[in-house]
């Protein structure tokens, strides 16, 4: 055996490894433009987290707010209300039974869970009905003082939970939290 017969090994190893990382340098090159298309755009990041000043507020009105291109109810409710929606028991609520509170999965639609606060006094709401997606209306609008869908007839109560209607769940609360006065959503 020849010197040279003893560094061939050597050298086709060397070609075939410069090869494969060539290679595959280059398909992680061709991948990532289309892996990378699948990231969400700056303008879908840059609304998927608002700041809303609540200060404002006063009890017994409501704001809406438009997040990720849907409203959100934001109402600062009265002890009137608090108690109205405390009051209702479990078997009244027929049609939806669950909180539908992304904040407190898989809870029961007592006031409680879904209320933002211990008191009870905010309720934050996508304002979008669960039937087909109308926007329903406010301010004591239906039969149990709280929002009414007038496209087909949904009524919710004073916490926002399906009373009657063909509506098949309560309306949904996004995720959020307070930072002193700032509702943050999402």
């Amino acid at each position: 055996m020849s010197h040279a017969e003893d560094h061939e090994g050597t050298r086709r190893d060397f070609l075939y490894y410069a090869t494969a990382g060539a290679g595959a340098v280059t398909a992680g090159a061709a991948v990532w433009p289309l892996v990378n298309q699948m990231n969400p755009s700056a303008d879908v990041r840059a609304l998927s987290s608002i700041r809303v000043d609540t200060s404002g507020i006063e009890q017994g009105t409501q704001l809406t707010v438009k997040w990720l291109g849907k409203p959100v109810f934001i109402r600062r409710r009265t002890q009137a209300e608090i108690d109205e929606a405390r009051a209702v028991t479990m078997d009244q609520l027929s049609i939806d039974q669950g909180s539908q509170n992304a904040n407190k999965p898989d809870t029961d639609a007592a006031d409680e869970n879904r209320a933002m606060d211990e008191a009870g006094e905010w309720l934050v709401m996508m304002g979008v009905c669960t039937h087909l997606g109308c926007v329903p209306l406010g301010d004591g609008a239906g039969d149990f003082g709280g929002w009414f869908c007038p496209c087909h007839g949904s009524h919710y109560d004073t916490s926002g939970r399906i009373r009657k209607g063909p509506a098949p769940e309560n309306l949904h609360v996004p995720i959020a939290s307070f930072e002193g006065s700032e509702l943050v959503l999402g």
